[in-house]
């Protein structure tokens, strides 16, 4: 009398049935990876985004500062605001030096040192910087004072740093 096998007791038959099970687990193991380290890659450049953006605010909020300080500290009848920003740094009105900014920062979107330059409607100086970027702002959040047009910014470029109103 011949035996004839079940398709579970035979080591060929086993075998198939845990390979398909085992290669739709690797398949499902392998998506979730695929997704998790998509999300993790976008999330770091969400956070490098907001990070470079308070970057972009702390150095346009220093030029406003040392903008300000070079007003105040003029002389009776002497230009209140810098022709340049290069003047911040060593201000061409006193015969010792007198620094109002340390260094001329880099933008932290570009990594340029370049700025982008405000002049007074009268023509008498610099009243303000703004990045030369054209990204989006991407990272929203509250208006902060001594930013002119962030909250209606498009992109980096519409926001001035400005040390009048």
């Amino acid at each position: 009398m011949q035996r004839h096998a079940t398709p579970i007791q035979t080591v060929r038959g086993r075998h198939s049935a845990c390979a398909g099970f085992t290669y739709l687990a690797l398949l499902i193991a392998l998506g979730l990876m695929t997704l998790t380290s998509t999300m993790t890659v976008r999330l770091g450049a969400r956070f490098a985004r907001a990070a470079a953006e308070e970057e972009l605010i702390g150095t346009g909020m220093a030029y406003r500062a040392a903008l300000l300080s070079y007003a105040r500290a003029t002389p009776v009848d002497m230009q209140r605001r810098p022709a340049r920003l290069e003047d911040l740094l060593k201000d061409p009105r006193y015969p010792a030096v007198r620094r109002h900014l340390r260094k001329l920062y880099a933008d932290p979107i570009t990594g340029e040192v370049s700025w982008g330059i405000v002049y007074a409607n009268d023509g008498s100086g610099i009243i303000g910087v703004y990045s030369l970027s054209d990204e989006p702002v991407t990272v929203k959040r509250a208006v902060r004072p001594g930013i002119a047009g962030q909250g209606q910014a498009q992109s980096y470029r519409d926001w001035k740093f400005l040390s009048t109103q």
